[in-house]
């Protein structure tokens, strides 16, 4: 991605984004019986350092259609939008096949682009440039999931970093993630103070969470004896492979949209995080 490429994608991600609020949960703050001793945080990213309004917006194909024709306007690309979105999905799903079939991978993960490439491939009988492509797969997340900082995210990742905390991400997440985050926070995801080498980036694995594969991949990259603290809200996809693999864990409950407690799925059954917050800066009354 060219530099102008970068720039022009963060621009648009802040024309396209509005101020979120997140929506009370049920749960309280519940600290741990002793804090927890560690020097390493990792973080997901949609729905615990970002709000994510996916719950609100593009959650029926009408939704998904205007959002597309949208999208499509803004870049100049010509394609009916209804025939491009059911591409879209269909390519998503063949990628997941293939990858579960061919590849023995659990939960795959993918490259959004070339889902997109395919879909074109399928409607239109061509494929438009990758730059036109990554500024599609911009304009159209950024309407059917809108995201914003999570309140006090910002401070927390700022304290922790001057305190001398090692901060790592494991998210789902595509190549727009780290663009989102240099367009709201206004600094680019190292200079907020995440080391490169504890970013894991699903969409460059081909593995998407709750694959312990992820969690592994990046417990490998940990000092000896390294114990990290994980902090994400959903129990699938994030305690219950954090807290297998030996981590401390915290569930975030902090906003209604994104708490995911799968109480009835039997792959969470008997994980219990160590803490649960209600608000992100309760994170530096939980460590030590």
């Amino acid at each position: 991605m060219t530099p102008e490429l970068r720039t022009r994608l963060i621009a648009r991600i802040r024309a396209l984004s509005r101020p979120l609020v997140p929506r009370p949960t049920a749960l309280a703050f519940r600290p741990p019986e002793r804090p927890l001793r560690t020097r390493t945080l990792v973080f997901d990213l949609y729905g615990t350092l970002l709000i994510s309004a996916s719950g609100d917006v593009g959650t029926t194909a009408e939704d998904d259609v205007r959002a597309l024709a949208d999208a499509l306007a803004s870049t100049g690309l010509e394609a009916p939008a209804r025939a491009l979105v059911d591409a879209l999905h269909a390519a998503i799903l063949e990628h997941h096949r293939h990858a579960r079939e061919r590849l023995g991978i659990a939960y795959p993960e993918i490259d959004i682009r070339t889902c997109w490439a395919a879909a074109f491939q399928a409607v239109t009988g061509t494929i438009p440039p990758q730059v036109q492509l990554e500024r599609l797969a911009v304009e159209y997340e950024c309407r059917i999931n809108p995201v914003w900082p999570m309140p006090g995210a910002d401070v927390l990742l700022a304290e922790l970093s001057q305190a001398g905390i090692r901060l790592g991400i494991l998210s789902n997440a595509q190549f727009y993630t780290p663009l989102v985050l240099e367009a709201l926070f206004g600094k680019s995801v190292a200079q907020l103070g995440f080391d490169p080498a504890l970013c894991l980036w699903s969409w460059e694995t081909g593995h998407g969470k709750p694959s312990d594969w992820l969690f592994a991949e990046l417990d490998r990259r940990l000092a000896p004896g390294e114990r990290p603290l994980y902090v994400g809200n959903d129990m699938l996809k994030d305690i219950a492979p954090a807290a297998r693999i030996g981590w401390h864990t915290a569930l975030f409950a902090g906003d209604a949209r994104s708490l995911r407690l799968r109480e009835d799925d039997p792959r969470v059954r008997g994980i219990e995080p160590d803490a649960v917050l209600t608000e992100l800066l309760q994170i530096k009354k939980i460590i030590v």
